[in-house]
């Protein structure tokens, strides 16, 4: 059964940004377990925290899934991977990375697994592409519309 309202953020600071984000939208779509509903246009941001890198494009895919969560999250890691992502230290610069924001109205606190994603609600770069294809959508703690969290931002 496929579960619907998943929504993931992408974003990329290295080489070919707009690129990687494609090429990771249609591997997502050549997975019969998923279904690519919407995306949101590219949005170049600024890097987060005290840190000196390229500029960010960062965007918000909705998609069905019959992939669980862990699963999905395996999917998401293996094709940040095949995009030559890797993973030197927090926060380096990245050619591809993956966030599931939201799986649904799930709320999961696990090693390794957090959703929702536990800074999304904080980030003006994740909510303003995912307000542009799932504005209303209810964050499942805050109970508070996406658009509505991004507008007090």
């Amino acid at each position: 059964m496929m579960q619907g309202n998943v929504f993931l953020g992408l974003g990329s600071n290295l080489g070919e940004r707009e690129t990687y984000l494609e090429n990771a939208i249609s591997l997502f779509a050549a997975m019969d377990e998923i279904n690519v509903i919407a995306r949101s246009a590219m949005l170049q941001t600024e890097p987060v925290g005290d840190v000196t890198q390229p500029m960010y494009l960062n965007m918000a895919v909705a998609i069905e899934t019959s992939f669980s969560p862990h699963e999905l999250l395996a999917v998401c890691l293996a094709i940040e991977l095949s995009q030559g992502r890797e993973r030197v230290e927090k926060w380096a610069s990245r050619t591809l990375d993956i966030d599931i924001l939201f799986y649904g109205n799930l709320v999961l606190k696990e090693d390794g697994l957090v959703i929702p994603h536990p800074e999304a609600h904080h980030r003006v770069f994740v909510l303003q592409p995912l307000a542009e294809i799932a504005g209303s959508f209810e964050h499942p703690v805050s109970k508070k519309r996406i658009s509505a969290i991004l507008q007090r931002l």
